[in-house]
């Protein structure tokens, strides 16, 4: 059975680091989508916190994961994320409802904010841009 993820920040396409061009390369596009929550803006990267019952959404894009695991633990330690430790985790990998453009919903993995929001400010259109 197929595995999805559902980026929303440098793991769109074209902001994937030189560090994650293997293993974005690996992934196969499936399209547009959106979950319900909040955006942030970090700087360098955004974060998201979601909320089924927000008015907000978050906008990004949906990819096949290859059957290979060692891609989703690359995409792990580049998150900062430790499914054996969330604690220590800046991001959690959850799998989440995402709706699609065609009007679908697939299952997908993606990565959560984990830690205090401080001074951030959220990102009004729900679409991160790297500056």
């Amino acid at each position: 059975m197929a595995e999805y993820l559902f980026t929303y920040g440098t793991l769109l396409p074209g902001h994937a680091p030189a560090a994650m061009t293997a293993a974005a390369s690996r992934l196969r596009l499936i399209g547009e989508g959106q979950v319900q929550g909040i955006l942030y803006d970090f700087g360098p990267y955004p974060g998201a916190v979601l909320d089924a019952a927000s008015e907000r959404a978050i906008f990004g894009t949906v990819y096949e994961l290859p059957a290979d695991p060692a891609v989703l633990r690359q995409l792990d330690e580049y998150e900062d994320c430790y499914p054996e430790a969330p604690e220590l985790s800046q991001y959690l990998r959850v799998r989440r409802p995402v709706a699609l453009a065609g009007g679908e919903t697939l299952d997908c993995w993606m990565y959560e904010y984990n830690r205090g929001i401080g001074s951030a400010r959220i990102v009004e259109s729900g679409k991160w841009e790297r500056r």
